[in-house]
């Protein structure tokens, strides 16, 4: 049997991919791929490798977690080289730890090879800090969605006492119930928040409001799945950011004029 690879296929722009993660994808024979991967990346595929779609949508899971064990487990004993491609990384909110343990029951070697995950890479790239030595020491990831689907067993008070900045994932049908949780356990309705949609790709959207005014942010700039939540006084610093390179832009030095 060859080894599986559980690989993280990073934020959504394809150049963030690291150099192991690529050289598993160009040296697959299966490749078992999510709906959040960039498709670019399938293109380094080798042209005999198979691609199995394994997407989930909100509500709907075109192909069970039962099934997508079973295939990883039949193709690695074919003697495939079997690629499991996820978004991000394989260990955060991606069911890798449900796939390995899968693999190990049948004695199938496998390998994690890990991915920026989009709860950072986001943040980044809309010029928002995840930690700052000022505004926020500490953060949690923490999901928006559960198998009942409104995240009510999450400890929301304990993450708002204890944790700076928090980073959202699949949060965008909870958006109402998360906020009310977190200002019921004492975050303030001006809490600055942002919400990062398709982050590091060239369709990435910001919108940058406050508990109170967030859910009609959304509602008025159509932002919509796939999205990062980040709350905390980090957020702030895009704003100055922004302001900073405006000027910058504004009070550029002229070009000399070639003569």
């Amino acid at each position: 049997m060859k080894r599986v690879y559980l690989v993280g296929a990073g934020p959504g722009d394809p150049d963030l991919i690291t150099v192991k993660a690529m050289k598993c994808i160009q040296q697959a024979d299966v490749i078992l791929y999510d709906r959040l991967v960039n498709k670019t990346l399938l293109k380094e595929a080798k042209k005999a490798c198979k691609l199995i779609f394994c997407g989930k949508l909100p509500k709907l899971h075109l192909m069970k977690q039962e099934t997508i064990n079973q295939f990883l487990v039949k193709y690695a004993k074919e003697g495939k080289r079997v690629v499991r491609l996820k978004g991000g990384d394989p260990y955060v909110y991606g069911r890798g730890a449900e796939e390995v343990h899968a693999l190990a029951l049948e004695g199938i070697p496998y390998e994690v090879v890990p991915g920026i995950t989009a709860g950072i890479a986001a943040a980044t790239s809309a010029d928002i800090p995840i930690t700052h030595r000022s505004l926020g020491r500490t953060f949690a990831t923490v999901t928006g969605h559960c198998k009942n689907g409104i995240p009510s067993d999450i400890e929301w008070e304990h993450l708002v006492k204890s944790v700076d900045t928090l980073a959202i994932y699949m949060g965008m049908s909870n958006l109402p119930f998360i906020k009310e949780q977190l200002m019921k356990y004492g975050k303030t309705k001006q809490t600055p928040i942002a919400i990062i949609q398709e982050g590091t790709t060239e369709n990435e959207k910001v919108v940058v409001g406050t508990l109170e005014t967030i859910c009609d942010d959304v509602k008025r700039e159509e932002i919509s799945n796939p999205a990062m939540i980040i709350v905390g006084e980090v957020v702030k610093i895009r704003a100055e950011l922004l302001k900073l390179k405006a000027i910058d832009q504004e009070f550029k030095p002229l070009e000399v004029l070639q003569a």
